[in-house]
C-alpha cells in the first residue's frame, strides 16, 4: 500500500547506521552470495526506504550482502510474481506492505501465483498509520460533524485516492462501511495532486499517509481528526483514533514485511526472522524510522502466518461489500 517517504528524508538518515565495527562473519548462509531483496514500488517510497534500512543491518548482522531490487508495477504483483517463481534457497525475498499480500490478490485474479501457497512468511517488520484529514476550506472540524453531514447528504462529499485498490482507498472503504455513511470516491494520479484536492477543497476528506500529513496538519493546510491505529499516535496524541471517535474496533495500517519462496529451508527463515528482530531493536534504526512515522513491529513467522490468513479475508469481504476492483 503507498506512502511518500523519501530517501531525502528517512532514506537519506540511514547513512552511518552501520557501526565502525567489522561486520559479522557469514555462516553457511548468506555466505559470499548477494541476497535480493524485491521490493515491488519504485525508488523512493515508504516500503523501499525500509527495506534499505533491514538490508543494511542484515548486511551487518548476518555478513554477506543484501540489496534492494526494485520491480514496480501493477500494485506490487510484478514483484511478487519474480519472488514466487525463485527458487526457494533464500537469495531471492520480498519485502510488502499489507496492500500487495492482504489486497492485491483479489484484485488481480491473473497475477500468476497464489499468496497462501507460493510463499514462506519470515515474519512482519514494522507498522505505520494513516490519518483522517479534513480540508479546512469546508466548516467541519472532527469526524463527529463530518459523518453526521454525510448522513445528512449522502454521496454529496467525497474523498481523493490516490489510486483504486491502493491501501489508503481500501481502508477509506472500511471506515465508510463502519461508519455507515455514503462518500465518492474521486481518484488522482498519485499523491501530491490527492493532496492538492484536500488542501484547496475540491474535496472533503482523504486518509493520508502519516508521514506526508503530520506536517501538513501542523501547518494548518489540513486537519488531521483521527488516525488509523489501534492506539494513539506518539507523534500526535491529540488526535483521537477512529475506534475512539466514532467505529469501535477499527483498525487500519500499513503492515510491512519480509518473505520467501515457498519451499526455503527453515533454518534460512528463523536466520533471517532473527536477524529482522535484531535490526528493529537497534536504536539508530528506531529513531530512523520514526522520522518517518514508521515504527517496528516484529512477528514471528508462526505468528504471522495466522495473521496473513485473518487479513487476506478481511479485505476480501471488504472488496466484496464494496465493489472495488482495480479498474
Amino acid at each position: 500500500m503507498t506512502a511518500t517517504l523519501t530517501r531525502r528524508g528517512l532514506g537519506a538518515a540511514t547513512f552511518g547506521l552501520l557501526p565502525a565495527a567489522a561486520a559479522a562473519q557469514p555462516a553457511a548462509y548468506p555466505g559470499t552470495r548477494p541476497v535480493s531483496i524485491v521490493v515491488s514500488f519504485a525508488p523512493g517510497g515508504s516500503t523501499d526506504t525500509v527495506a534499505r534500512i533491514v538490508a543494511q543491518q542484515l548486511q551487518r548482522i548476518l555478513g554477506g550482502s543484501f540489496v534492494v531490487e526494485n520491480r514496480p508495477g501493477a500494485s506490487g504483483t510484478i514483484g511478487s510474481g519474480h519472488v514466487a517463481r525463485a527458487r526457494p534457497d533464500g537469495y531471492t525475498l520480498l519485502f510488502a506492505g499489507s496492500g500487495t499480500y492482504s489486497m492485491s490478490g483479489h484484485l488481480y485474479p491473473q497475477r500468476g501465483y497464489d499468496e497462501e501457497t507460493n510463499f514462506t512468511p519470515i515474519g512482519s517488520v514494522s507498522t505505520s498509520s494513516l490519518f483522517m484529514c479534513l480540508s479546512p476550506k469546508h466548516p467541519m472540524r472532527d469526524i463527529g460533524a463530518f459523518i453526521a453531514r454525510a448522513k445528512a447528504e449522502p454521496g454529496k462529499l467525497s474523498y481523493a485516492s490516490s489510486g483504486a485498490g491502493s491501501s489508503a482507498h481500501m481502508i477509506t472503504e472500511l471506515f465508510l462501511e463502519g461508519a455507515g455513511i455514503q462518500v465518492e470516491n474521486i481518484t488522482y494520479r498519485g499523491g501530491a495532486p490527492a493532496m492538492q484536492a484536500l488542501i484547496t477543497g475540491e474535496v472533503q476528506m482523504a486518509f493520508v499517509e502519516a508521514v506526508t500529513a503530520l506536517p501538513q496538519m501542523r501547518n494548518g493546510d489540513i486537519i488531521g481528526v483521527a488516525v488509523t491505529s489501534a492506539q494513539r499516535s506518539p507523534l500526535a496524541p491529540d488526535v483521537p483514533t477512529i475506534a475512539e471517535a466514532a467505529v469501535p474496533g477499527f483498525e487500519g495500517t500499513t503492515l510491512l514485511a519480509m518473505f520467501a519462496p515457498a519451499g526455503t529451508p527453515d533454518e534460512i527463515i528463523q536466520r533471517l526472522h532473527r536477524g529482522v528482530a535484531e535490526a528493529m531493536q537497534v536504536p539508530e534504526v528506531m529513531a530512523t524510522l520514526r522520522t518517518g512515522a514508521v515504527f517496528p513491529r516484529v512477528m514471528t513467522p508462526e505468528e504471522f502466518r495466522p495473521f496473513l490468513t485473518s487479513e487476506r479475508r478481511r479485505w476480501l469481504a471488504v472488496i466484496r461489500s464494496r465493489g472495488i476492483s482495480a479498474q
